[in-house]
């Protein structure tokens, strides 16, 4: 089954990362509750366009918008309904248009569970799929359920409640058909005009020493080769990165700041033998000024990154505590 409209080019990409189970796991719920700390405190206008676009936004794309300072994401917004216009030559994006139609018509056909109609489970496919091609309905049954079958072509999408009020809840038939369906909402996602992974990277702050009156550290900034957009120049791949980072404190006064350019130059075997890893840029953190001060605020630090070879430019947004 696939859904209407989407007639670009999907992202490459599934991939397998080998190592330690437990570490990973202990990652990634590190990551997912700072993003969802993020989430919380986002304005209402950004907050809304991330929750209707849930379900076409890719985890990638969720994780760079919430990462950008608030000054970047009206930007984010633009380019990303702009990734996903079939035809740049007109005013008109047809896919923003028809998705935030549906949104809508789920909103109104669908109310009445207690959420939005576009956050139900109807709704959901609803958005994804346009309206079905054939809709049965069924009164309460043997089992005690409501039921309804949508029709897309041959393939069924069905719901059950427990009366016909709702809430009805999407039921798969066997583990193939929610394979299918989840395949199908995958493939909606990767909606975008050139196939190009997204730019990004990975801040740390990394301690060194920490003593009365002076905190050393570094700021290490890691973007994964696979990402980089090289300049072929007599048979080397080139690019540069400028990097600008500013640190402040709870009243925005700077406390610290750097700013540099980091080039890089390697052969194509050297990129293959490479592509699995990370470029790493670091700035030496040196604070010596009020930093008893500064350990008990909450600190800001904004880098910003701009690879030479596409012009692309990238912010990012950091809150943290230093540590002792």
């Amino acid at each position: 089954m696939k859904p209407v409209n989407d007639k670009n080019l999907p992202v490459a990409g599934v991939f397998r990362v080998l190592g330690p189970a437990l570490l990973i796991l202990g990652l990634a719920a590190v990551s997912a509750c700072r993003l969802y700390n993020i989430e919380r405190k986002l304005a209402p206008a950004h907050s809304d366009f991330l929750s209707k676009v849930g379900y076409i936004i890719t985890r990638e794309e969720r994780k760079i918008f919430l990462e950008l300072p608030d000054t970047g994401k009206d930007a984010f917004i633009e380019e990303f309904w702009k990734r996903r216009d079939p035809d740049l030559d007109t005013e008109r994006n047809e896919y923003k248009v028809e998705y935030e139609d549906r949104l809508d018509k789920a909103g109104s056909l669908f109310r009445g569970e207690g959420r939005p109609g576009w956050l139900t489970d109807r709704g959901r496919i609803y958005i994804l799929f346009g309206p079905p091609s054939e809709r049965l309905t069924y009164p309460m049954d043997t089992t005690g359920y409501c039921r309804e079958v949508w029709y897309y072509g041959a393939f069924p999408v069905i719901f059950i409640a427990a009366d016909f009020a709702g809430p009805f809840v999407m039921k798969a038939i066997n583990l193939e058909h929610l394979q299918e369906l989840n395949m199908a909402q995958g493939y909606f996602q990767k909606t975008f005009a050139q196939e190009k992974k997204f730019f990004d990277y990975e801040v740390a702050i990394q301690k060194i020493r920490a003593e009365e009156g002076l905190y050393e550290g570094r700021i290490a900034i890691d973007i994964p080769y696979a990402t980089i957009w090289f300049t072929f120049k007599e048979e080397r791949l080139e690019t540069a990165f400028i990097i600008k980072a500013v640190m402040s404190d709870e009243s925005g006064r700077t406390i610290w700041q750097a700013q540099d350019s980091f080039p890089l130059t390697l052969d194509e075997r050297e990129l293959k033998e490479n592509r699995g890893r990370r470029f790493r840029m670091e700035f030496p953190l040196l604070l010596d000024k009020d930093v008893d001060r500064l350990k008990n605020q909450k600190l800001r630090l904004e880098v910003s990154v701009k690879n030479t070879t596409e012009g692309e430019e990238l912010r990012k947004a950091l809150e943290f505590r230093l540590k002792f």
